[in-house]
């Protein structure tokens, strides 16, 4: 047999691949984002699946083989390097990216079903005439419901090129014939910060949910929108924000420290030691600060957290952070799949390393790190949490950790207070979210002229809905239990009216009505009150450079090399 007629070009681009797993492109050259390698041919995977190719008993699509099998491998390195198909890289960039091209809704699946949860003000659905509450059935005359319909085929069939038409069949709440819409697809906003208001008459809040290319601008809108109404002080809520682009969190860290103040810096086996100073032109610099964060907190949540904590500009509260330390480096494949690689780890300006202890990427302990604090009681007790880092020292001398997150300077346990076996189900199982989309959908003419959040729950107060609830979840298979029900009381009607306050409104109206009753909330108004937002003051802060405090720390002394010197 003549070997040289086996390699097909399918061949040579799944060895292109294999060549770069096997690590061997650090031996060679970048070009922005994509990788130019030269495979030899002579490494063990590239021999195995020649073989399996040439001999094996049965036909072997091995471009699968090849999808299959790069995953795996980049799961025996660590939790966060990741691969990415041709058709999951577009969803994955778009929340960063800040627009897609698309319709323009929000929407839910239920039974088998897509519904229609809000449509964006002057997008593509609505000027067609979508409206909040329709049920998408077909999609270019095509079937759209059934088992198989999932998130994910919704997007890649609603999602396309700007300007593309996508006809859609809608069955409207309370009729029985299907409309028909043609919409012309276009650029959809995606926005990182979604509230932005005033807690009180002297007290700013801004929401931020992710870190994408567009957030540091949205935030310098936020601001400037906050101080038309006189904001003196500002909470920045980084609860449940996943992370994004380190380059959005040092923006925003520096529109808050003063001029040479260390933000992060990262440093990896190849990656020489990188820092990221302030330029001192932020115009926040002197604001009292309180920044949230929770164990959904991660990446680049992380490094604004902690930049803020370790340099004492103002104050953390909250719980735990969630502990993501490792920088990914986005490598383009020809096929347009993608492999994000831990390259380096980051560090905060004391110098520690907040990512927790692992394994590889299939650490199980790692994976239920959040199940195993909650079982540990972390949630409900400081006293609860296990550093597994040394001591560092912010630039006054306060002791932080490392190893595993952020820890708050101030610690707001889960509130259990009214917490019931009874809510417990009824939350987990979905039953809620579902009785507040049904309530929602035969109820939205009637709510259509509440236009804000106040009047809304005004009028929900008045409709009896936890008892509503109890016989729409008894129906459903939940035991109705009339004293939990009572002690839940609080819970369960907080629950049932945001959620139907976020499909009658959008997600800010949502945040405002849960930020009224919000325990962390409420110790950020504390602190400012008790003027202790601030650890230091200006003036405190000049007369501890002066006199060199013996307890600040000094991050240039503890580490190896400084590298290349990066200014935001």
């Amino acid at each position: 047999m003549n070997n040289k007629n086996r390699f097909s070009p399918l061949w040579l681009a799944m060895t292109t691949v294999i060549g770069i797993l096997i690590g061997t492109f650090y031996a060679n050259h970048f070009s922005g984002n994509r990788l130019s390698i030269i495979n030899s041919g002579s490494n063990k995977l590239n021999n195995l699946l020649y073989i399996i190719d040439d001999q094996y008993v049965d036909t072997v699509d091995m471009a699968d083989l090849v999808e299959q099998a790069v995953p795996q491998i980049l799961s025996e390195l660590d939790p966060h390097s990741t691969y990415l198909s041709a058709k999951d890289v577009q969803t994955a960039n778009d929340d960063l990216r800040g627009s897609f091209s698309g319709v323009g809704i929000e929407f839910t699946i239920r039974t088998d079903t897509l519904r229609v949860q809000n449509v964006i003000t002057d997008g593509p659905a609505e000027k067609a005439g979508l409206l909040a509450g329709d049920k998408i059935v077909t999609v270019d005359d095509s079937v759209f419901t059934g088992k198989s319909l999932t998130n994910e085929e919704a997007m890649h069939r609603l999602k396309g090129p700007e300007g593309t038409k996508v006809k859609l069949g809608v069955l409207r709440y309370g009729e029985t014939e299907l409309r028909h819409f043609t919409v012309t697809r276009g650029e959809i906003p995606m926005k990182s910060i979604t509230a932005s208001y005033m807690l009180d008459e002297q007290t700013g809040y801004i929401r931020i949910k992710n870190f994408g290319e567009n957030t540091y601008y949205e935030l310098l809108v936020a601001l400037a929108q906050l101080a038309q109404e006189g904001f003196q002080q500002l909470t920045i809520d980084l609860r449940g924000n996943t992370g994004g682009y380190l380059q959005s969190a040092v923006q925003i860290a520096n529109e808050f420290l003063p001029k040479n103040r260390l933000i992060v810096y990262t440093e990896g086996r190849h990656s020489p030691r990188e820092e990221y100073l302030s330029d001192g032109r932020g115009s926040y610099k002197h604001i009292p600060l309180v920044v949230l964060i929770d164990e959904g907190s991660a990446s680049a949540s992380e490094i604004l957290a902690g930049a803020i904590q370790d340099n004492d500009r103002g104050t953390i509260i909250g719980r735990r952070s969630f502990g993501k330390g490792l920088v990914q480096k986005p490598v383009e494949f020809g096929d347009g799949s993608m492999m994000r690689l831990t390259v380096a780890r980051y560090y905060t300006p004391s110098g520690r390393c907040i990512q927790k202890p692992y394994i590889n990427g299939q650490d199980k302990d790692y994976e239920e790190d959040l199940l195993i604090r909650y079982q540990n009681g972390e949630f409900f007790s400081q006293d609860s949490i296990k550093h597994t880092g040394p001591e560092y020292h912010t630039r006054i001398g306060r002791t932080v950790f490392g190893g595993g997150g952020i820890t708050p300077d101030i610690f707001v346990p889960e509130d259990t207070t009214d917490y019931t076996s009874y809510y417990k189900e009824a939350s987990m199982s979905g039953l809620i979210l579902q009785f507040g989309y049904d309530y929602t959908d035969e109820n939205r003419d009637k709510m259509k002229s509440y236009t804000d959040q106040e009047t809304l729950v005004k009028y929900l107060k008045r409709q009896n809905l936890i008892d509503r609830f109890a016989q729409y979840a008894e129906k459903r298979g939940l035991k109705r239990r009339n004293l939990m029900i009572q002690k839940s009381h609080r819970l369960l009607e907080q629950f049932i009216e945001s959620r139907i306050i976020y499909n009658m409104l959008d997600e800010a109206s949502w945040l405002r009505y849960l930020n009224e009753d919000d325990p962390a909330i409420k110790e950020a108004l504390r602190i400012f009150k008790a003027g202790k937002a601030f650890p230091n003051s200006p003036e405190e802060e000049q007369q501890a450079d002066q006199q060199k405090v013996a307890k600040a720390y000094d991050y240039r002394s503890t580490h190896r090399s400084f590298g290349i010197v990066a200014r935001a």
